[in-house]
């Protein structure tokens, strides 16, 4: 699917007008116009949004801009400013995150790692040591995984989850209508699995989804 094919259906939806979407956009309409045609109409090429204009889009329709990505195929071409593939952006690595602590306020840091500034622009970031093997074979011991500071995450995804006012855990997310389930990879572990209520109470908490692991030799 391309941008123009999401825009043309969420339009539909709503029963928006272009020029409607375009002013919520910041686009003229004449842009979402070739938005949904794919092409520009003067040189017949296809047309190429900028991650910019990918966010503007996604604010409109109240997505994450992440998610609008995800629903993008193989043959959707993007802008990339040659400033933003050559400029990386730095963030701090943590040995341990607890509950309670804002990371921003967190001083274990203990090394920093470089994200593009592609990836920069889709939220805050930061990166976290693996202690363990739970999730070994696919994630090891030091390990370092680049996670996006989110407080929820879709079943399937792997995320950092806070229980009951300890220390940060890696495992992945699955959700059920009475809880939830935090999966480790390595057979040796069991799953820990949560209520609804207990989420509530405990606490457990989702403070963010690893979106790359940065394994260590």
């Amino acid at each position: 699917m391309k941008v123009g094919d999401i825009v043309k259906n969420y339009r539909d939806e709503t029963g928006m007008s272009m020029e409607a979407f375009g002013k919520l956009a910041g686009l003229s309409k004449g842009y979402i116009s070739m938005l949904e045609k794919g092409e520009n109409p003067r040189s017949g090429k296809p047309l190429a949004p900028s991650l910019e204009t990918i966010k503007q889009i996604a604010a409109t329709m109240r997505m994450d801009v992440n998610d609008l990505l995800a629903m993008l195929d193989g043959d959707q071409a993007l802008t990339v400013n040659a400033h933003l593939k050559r400029k990386a952006v730095t963030i701090n690595v943590l040995g341990r995150v607890a509950a309670g602590v804002p990371i921003e306020a967190v001083e274990n840091i203990i090394d920093t790692e470089e994200i593009t500034q592609q990836m920069a622009l889709t939220g805050d970031f930061f990166g976290l040591q693996i202690k363990g093997d739970s999730m070994e074979p696919r994630i090891c011991e030091g390990d370092v995984v680049i996670i996006r500071q989110q407080n929820d995450a879709e079943s399937g995804d792997i995320v950092i989850a806070i229980v009951n006012g300890c220390d940060a855990t890696c495992k992945k997310l699955l959700k059920y209508a009475d809880g939830i389930r935090l999966m480790p990879t390595n057979p040796a572990y069991e799953p820990m699995y949560f209520t609804n209520e207990e989420i509530e109470n405990k606490p457990v908490k989702i403070i963010g989804k690893v979106v790359e692991n940065r394994q260590k030799y």
